[in-house]
């Protein structure tokens, strides 16, 4: 009789988070003029779906065909499976945070007015083959692929998502990094006449983010291009983002438009905003509090009552080995 054990990050399929929650984070207020950015009152403990409409999930996807419609759905990599139910899709493409579009978990609405095609991708700095290239022609130089990750949002919500996409490592292979090569620096698009949300001068845009070459090459680490066997919606980061399951959802940069392969740490977004709450590594774990509330348990979206929050999200036996090593960093907030 064959039997199968379950790694300790697989959930049922039937347990995956629904879109729209996953994208939320937190709502900030504006910096003081030499103080710090405050997090506006209250933690989310689960999501109003009044707002959200059977119809709102296809809007970005229905509205005209695109070069790269046929490759979705891609087939499903069984490698990755889930013990929790799928998130609904109107939940997840219908409550969302999309800074660049403003502060409010509603804003799907606003984010229709990105553009994107054409979509031209950089990747430059420390690499042998420095590139700028069309969105539907890095398609054409990667296979996709669907998997069912985990979510885990630093506000305490989480939820189940089927991504489509391709694993980060090939477009690292593609670059062709060069030695001195330590970290990867993403950027997404800045235009605030299109994204009111980046005509708020407080906030540091252009959005940024950043892994470690060791991080961006764990096979975990993926960059999405669609959602829900369809093309990523604009309000869930269109054309693509990033997805690192064990790691704090602010994490997940939306719409890239640049990937920078350098000697230097960056700075992400959220850390230059409010680096001793949102740091650099941002994995999940459930024994280290958020300086405002705890991390112990999460509410999955759309369903009701707290569960508990695994140590990198239930990922660990696939990231723990790479922060062995890394003495007197705070990993985890």
């Amino acid at each position: 009789m064959l039997f199968k054990f379950k790694r300790g990050w697989e959930i049922r399929e039937s347990d995956v988070t629904s879109e729209s929650v996953y994208v939320n984070r937190r709502s900030f207020i504006r910096k003081a003029a030499l103080g710090s950015l405050a997090v506006s009152g209250g933690l989310l403990a689960g999501c109003d779906e009044g707002e959200n409409k059977a119809s709102a999930a296809k809007t970005e996807n229905t509205s005209q065909p695109s070069p790269s419609a046929g490759l979705y759905p891609a087939q499903r990599n069984e490698r990755f499976q889930l013990d929790r139910e799928l998130t609904s899709e109107e939940l997840a493409t219908t409550y969302n945070n999309f800074y660049e579009f403003g502060s409010s978990k509603n804003i799907w609405r606003k984010a229709q007015d990105l553009q994107i095609r054409p979509w031209n991708i950089v990747i430059d700095g420390l690499v042998d083959a420095p590139q700028e290239l069309d969105f539907d022609d890095l398609l054409k130089k990667v296979t996709l692929e669907e998997r069912l990750y985990r979510h885990r949002c630093v506000e305490a919500w989480s939820m189940a998502v089927p991504w489509t996409g391709f694993p980060m490592r090939d477009l690292v292979a593609l670059a062709q990094p060069q030695s001195g090569a330590k970290y990867i620096r993403m950027e997404t698009f800045n235009l605030p006449d299109v994204a009111s949300g980046q005509k708020a001068f407080w906030y540091p845009w252009p959005y940024v983010e950043g892994l470690t070459i060791e991080e961006a090459t764990n096979e975990l680490a993926f960059i999405a291009t669609g959602i829900y066997g369809r093309e990523m919606p604009k309000q869930n980061g269109a054309p693509l983002r990033l997805v690192t399951p064990w790691k704090y959802g602010f994490k997940s940069i939306k719409s890239i438009v640049k990937f920078t392969f350098t000697d230097q740490r960056p700075i992400s977004f959220w850390e230059e905003i409010q680096g001793s709450e949102y740091g650099f590594w941002a994995n999940v774990n459930p024994e280290v509090s958020h300086p405002r509330w705890s991390q112990a348990t999460e509410q999955p979206l759309g369903q009701t009552g707290r569960i508990p929050t695994q140590l990198y999200n239930g990922y660990g036996e696939y990231v723990a080995d790479l922060y062995s090593n890394i003495k007197g960093e705070r990993l985890f907030v």
